[in-house]
């Protein structure tokens, strides 16, 4: 059976991947699914830097404003709705670009990975929750450190969530979860797919990055962080834990002032787009796009997309 094609365009933030996809699309006939953790949620649109309708061009953009900041959304829920956006797009005779910096959701629909939800144990996740409350974030992650020495490295202690899945997972199935997740990466893709990373030199993608805040903050972020606060959402929130939204959220219940609030908000992001590069170097069949090598102009960045994809028999002309 033949593969059905898809394309990949990620990077860091801010590195300019919105205005690329855009135009990506508009030249292969493609429609955008989002693999962005943030821009899923309905009122969350500065500090998601999320694509409003009248920047999209005509093009279809899936899994924007589809939820609720109180909803959750996750890696498996993100690979449902994905799942029914790429039937869509098939049906319509049309190419996926898959589009965003969260490469644990691009990683999941690409190899159709398996991360397996077991059968919750209501009972343990409570008591590890309750111990992360008393005992702190870094005393929960440690538990990891001998049961699961590769998760213990790649969570960060502050993403909990995740390190209680990982000793959910090792509580229920005597193995740890990085074990199970590295041989359902062995997986051949179900797809004919092209994955380019878009990458800038560090210096000009941290500016990038300040000045990208810098504007945020012009454009209301405080004020949308407040609106959201009013309408009920707190920080306990998924949604609200986002970069950006939890900074200027205890900024408001008074933990620091504004100006201390949009630093760390800039350091945050910078740690970010660190993280991100450092997992898009250890995926397998990459494609990377350096912008310095095309001289910043996109449209000689497209004409390699464009030709890698007729090489790839992904599109043809």
């Amino acid at each position: 059976m033949e593969k059905q094609p898809m394309v990949i365009l990620t990077g860091p933030t801010a590195v300019g991947k919105t205005n690329l996809s855009i135009e990506l699309a508009k030249r292969i006939n493609g429609a955008i699914i989002s693999a962005d953790s943030m821009q899923v949620y309905k009122y969350m649109d500065i500090g998601s830097a999320k694509i409003m309708p009248q920047e999209m061009q005509g093009i279809k953009h899936y899994l924007i404003d589809e939820l609720l900041p109180s909803d959750e959304f996750n890696v498996f829920i993100f690979k449902k709705m994905a799942k029914k956006a790429l039937e869509e797009i098939y049906s319509n005779d049309q190419i996926p670009i898959i589009v965003g910096g969260t490469g644990f959701y691009i990683q999941a629909l690409l190899y159709d990975i398996d991360f397996t939800e077991q059968d919750t144990d209501i009972a343990y996740r409570n008591k590890l929750s309750e111990f992360a409350a008393v005992n702190g974030n870094h005393a929960l992650h440690e538990k990891l450190k001998n049961i699961d020495p590769v998760s213990y490295e790649t969570i960060h202690e502050n993403n909990v969530k995740r390190v209680i899945r990982a000793l959910e997972y090792y509580h229920n199935c005597s193995e740890p979860i990085s074990k199970h997740n590295d041989s359902e990466r062995q997986k051949e893709s179900p797809y004919n797919f092209a994955y380019f990373v878009l990458n800038d030199e560090r210096k000009r993608l941290y500016d990038r990055i300040d000045k990208r805040v810098d504007i945020m903050v012009e454009n209301g972020l405080v004020e949308e962080v407040k609106k959201l606060k009013n309408m009920g959402y707190t920080s306990d929130m998924v949604s609200m834990k986002g970069i950006g939204y939890k900074e200027i959220l205890s900024s408001l219940d008074g933990a620091y002032d504004i100006d201390e609030a949009v630093e760390k908000v800039k350091q945050e992001s910078r740690r970010f787009a660190k993280r991100q590069l450092t997992w898009f170097r250890r995926e397998k069949e990459t494609i990377w796009l350096e912008k310095e090598e095309y001289s910043y102009d996109d449209n000689k960045i497209l004409s390699k997309i464009k030709e890698i994809l007729e090489e790839k028999r992904i599109i043809i002309c």
